[in-house]
């Protein structure tokens, strides 16, 4: 485990060189990868929409789509993760199109799995997880990760970059994450115990992938949960990393919780009431 995890580590310069590339792209239903786009605050209100859970096989892809969510009382946040997840399944769909093709990938069959649960639910704030992975061949699948945090006395989605809008802003949170990130990666490798040389070449290598990873832009924050406070509002967000973003595939998704003191400062001042202390 120790060998797996220096192997992975040391090619993390390559990595963090091309890191936008190295992500798995998101279904079209967004412009920031992984994040829902903002529903229009001046649209009627949908009909219902049905979330029904999907299972398809064929001899050229599998696919499970569940949804662990009740879809009557916010039809517009259901129309969000069916946009979501219709996205996600033709992709693949379209994928498995090239199998027959010269230059085909695999002959194994591709794969979907995507489960969306609720997170949150109360009137002010509804929290909604997409998790789940899209093969179309290579060593492993690609992650699908997305938040969807709804507003329902508004009807519309919460969006990073409507949270915090001001440069500076980014910049305390960017710092904040950044220092939890290293100092879980120095403990890591602190576990491994390697040799002063290997630890500093791998601890080297990670710290440039978090900070490529953490830019103080929106664009980088993109997926956050609402954290819950005994008082019903929010006592701050968990911020969502996937693979790739701030460490090598082996390290799977990774969070950081940003407490409401720290973000208050920053936060738009038409979201402050839903934080305690707001």
């Amino acid at each position: 485990m120790k060998r797996l995890f220096m192997l992975s580590l040391l090619g993390l310069a390559v990595m963090a060189g091309c890191k936008r590339e190295g992500e798995p792209a998101a279904p079209a239903t967004s412009a920031t990868p992984g994040a829902p786009a903002p529903a229009a605050t001046d649209a009627t209100v949908p009909a219902a929409v049905e979330l029904k859970d999907v299972s398809e096989s064929t001899p050229d892809y599998i696919i499970g789509i569940s949804y662990q969510v009740p879809a009557g009382q916010h039809p517009a946040l259901a129309a969000e993760l069916k946009k979501y997840a219709d996205a996600a399944r033709a992709d693949l769909i379209e994928a498995a199109k090239s199998r027959g093709q010269p230059g085909g990938a695999t002959s194994a069959p591709y794969d979907l799995s995507l489960s969306f649960t609720e997170l949150m639910n109360t009137p002010s704030v509804v929290a909604v997880a997409a998790d789940g992975s899209s093969y179309t061949g290579g060593a492993h699948g690609a992650p699908l990760i997305a938040r969807f945090v709804w507003l329902p006395q508004q009807q519309r989605m919460l969006t990073a970059r409507e949270l915090v809008r001001d440069d500076k802003g980014w910049a305390a949170i960017s710092g904040y994450v950044r220092e939890q990130l290293h100092s879980a990666l120095s403990q890591r490798v602190d576990a491994d115990d390697l040799p002063a040389e290997e630890r500093a070449e791998v601890v080297k290598n990670a710290s440039r992938m978090i900070d490529d990873g953490t830019e103080p832009a929106p664009t980088d924050f993109a997926l956050f949960e609402p954290m819950a406070a005994p008082d019903g509002k929010l006592g701050g967000l968990r911020f969502v990393f996937a693979p790739y973003q701030v460490g090598p595939y082996s390290d799977g998704t990774q969070t950081v919780e940003v407490p409401a003191d720290v973000l208050l400062p920053f936060v738009t001042p038409e979201y402050r009431s839903l934080f305690t202390g707001g």
